[in-house]
């Protein structure tokens, strides 16, 4: 029961939890119907009413909201609360179209700050930590959420902010940082500048990391460990919810608890929208159940894993369980009839010692074949023929994964561009019809 920053709400009975939820769910329906005229509308076509709400099953008679939905009412449409109530904004990156807005009241800053000390507590934060936070501040929900935790635990905050690499690690070495955040891709390119500007990572104090925004899989996450030797952690959330904070791993290393006081989780298949057996996979499907600016039902993350069939947790915790994130039901790649998640690809790639931390997937169309090539770096620079027998080795282990044989090319350290905060895992030049 070490690391606990709340215990009675993070081992609060099963049937405590579920009693809570069922209360919350409730409210929120009550109050969604009765102030964003999207959900009544919805409550309409439906035929249902908030009373109609009587058991946590229930939630199946409630309306699936998508990111599509959020686009079309943006940016303040799915508000319940006047923008005067609210003290801080907060937007997904757009990357992918109108960026999702997210509106805060004091209270919503106070349980994002709760969550993100539950999940900073469970990775080893305490106040005597030096924390890092070397995340973009500014609209996107990063920085700001594990900041607001950091501070709630009473660990010493560094604003470092995004970039600056070589600034970064002068910073860790200078104010003797013991604890770092941030997306798992760029530890790991922090590690490859550390290499070449000889900065020895494992004579800094850092112990501890808490990485998110990106799915990672087992195998980066132990390269990340070797590389700072130190305790690695994953981190779960989106900007719809909160942003980071809906779940983290505890230290059994084995599935994010997530924070059933604050989210009710479902998992669907996403073709059927049906609930999946326990233990099987499906998309997290995720309802708000104490936000004030902008709660939301059911919300579709997109975002495939499995809730885990337990009680309770040897950590002690009580609230349940959900494996790494796989991929994303949007980011499954359909090749030559194979579906791909780039997770798949990463777990192949990262099983191999002589492979970097960065890596892509190149789809391109020849002769009317869709064709897949896998760019890695390595490790290390290497000669002409240790790069030919490595990309012959890599093209078995992915076909071990995929089914067919892919192109590797093998680049230099540092040979794959970075561009902006997460890495670009997949790159589609296919010809679109």
């Amino acid at each position: 029961m070490d690391n606990l920053f709340n215990k009675k709400m993070e081992t609060l009975p099963r049937k405590e939890i579920r009693e809570l939820q069922l209360k919350r769910l409730k409210e929120t329906v009550k109050k969604l119907y009765e102030n964003v005229p999207f959900y009544r509308n919805k409550f309409k076509e439906l035929k249902i009413r908030p009373t109609d709400i009587k058991t946590l099953e229930d939630i199946r008679k409630l309306p699936l909201t998508t990111k599509d939905d959020l686009r079309n009412n943006s940016p303040f449409g799915m508000m319940v609360t006047s923008l005067d109530n609210c003290i801080e904004l907060h937007a997904s990156s757009g990357t992918t179209g109108i960026p999702i807005t997210v509106c805060y009241t004091p209270n919503d800053i106070d349980v994002w700050s709760e969550v993100m000390a539950r999940c900073l507590s469970m990775s080893g934060l305490t106040k005597k930590d030096i924390f890092q936070n070397p995340i973009p501040y500014g609209t996107f929900t990063g920085a700001f959420g594990f900041h607001y935790g950091a501070q709630k635990v009473g660990a010493l905050v560094i604003p470092s902010g995004m970039g600056q690499s070589e600034r970064q690690l002068k910073l860790m070495d200078y104010y003797d940082t013991t604890f770092i955040s941030g997306v798992a891709s760029y530890a790991m390119r922090l590690s490859q500048v550390a290499q070449k500007i000889d900065v020895d990572l494992k004579k800094l104090k850092v112990r501890n990391g808490l990485f998110g925004a990106e799915m990672f899989t087992p195998g980066l996450k132990k390269r990340i460990m070797n590389a700072w030797d130190m305790d690695v952690h994953d981190i779960y959330g989106l900007t719809e919810m909160c942003g980071p904070g809906v779940s983290t791993d505890c230290d059994q290393h084995d599935g994010l608890h997530l924070w059933e006081d604050h989210f009710l989780i479902e998992v669907l298949d996403p073709i059927t929208l049906e609930p999946v057996e326990p233990e099987e996979e499906g998309e997290i499907v995720l309802t708000t159940l104490t936000k004030e600016g902008m709660p939301l039902l059911r919300y579709r993350t997109r975002d495939i894993a499995k809730i885990y069939d337990q009680e309770v947790c040897d950590c002690g915790r009580t609230h349940v369980k959900h494996t790494t994130i796989k991929g994303r039901s949007d980011d499954m790649i359909i090749i030559r009839g194979t579906n791909i998640y780039p997770g798949q690809i990463e777990s192949a790639l990262m099983k191999n010692q002589e492979v970097g931390g960065n890596w892509r997937m190149v789809l391109d169309t020849k002769n009317d074949v869709d064709m897949l090539t896998v760019e890695v770096e390595s490790k290390n620079q290497l000669s002409q023929v240790e790069s030919m027998d490595l990309e012959e080795s890599l093209k078995n282990d992915i076909k071990s994964v995929i089914v067919f044989t892919p192109r590797v090319t093998v680049l230099p350290p540092n040979g794959i561009p970075q561009e902006g905060l997460k890495a670009k895992r997949v790159v589609d030049n296919r010809k679109k019809d």
